[in-house]
């Protein structure tokens, strides 16, 4: 879980980066046309990407304590994915921008969920524990 959670981590830090340093380059390599007039709100995106990555990093020292964390993080990387769909079925976003949801969203739901599992059986145990004493 730890090291999910790093990696998580390191990958939103530097995709956040990413979209903020270089705000029109997905479009670009997606050949939107045209270009987004406001690539300030890309970089938005890409601040609250990376805001994450702190997130998870600290969630790695203690998934049991931090699951909050990860549950906002694995409901983004669910609802994402819905609104991708959306897009694509509105013709608003290439099907060629769904690496990004591959690489951002579905490569972690299930060990998300995993560690969500583990956090409520762990949290459950604490409980239970406690109200015997």
């Amino acid at each position: 879980m730890k090291y999910v959670l790093l990696a998580a981590a390191i990958y939103n830090l530097a995709w956040g980066a990413w979209a903020i340093l270089f705000p029109t380059a997905i479009f670009r390599w997606a050949q939107f046309d045209p270009l987004p007039a406001y690539p300030e709100l890309w970089q938005c995106i890409g601040m609250i990407v990376g805001v994450y990555g702190i997130g998870y990093g600290i969630a790695a020292f203690n998934p049991a304590r931090h699951w909050p964390i990860v549950l906002v993080g694995l409901l983004g990387k669910i609802f994402g994915p819905i609104g991708f769909v959306q897009a694509v079925w509105l013709e608003r976003f290439p099907l060629r921008m769904g690496w990004t949801i591959l690489t951002n969203d579905l490569i972690w739901w299930v060990p998300f969920t995993l560690i969500l599992v583990y956090a409520w059986n762990q949290n459950r145990a604490a409980t239970s524990k406690e109200s015997k004493h």
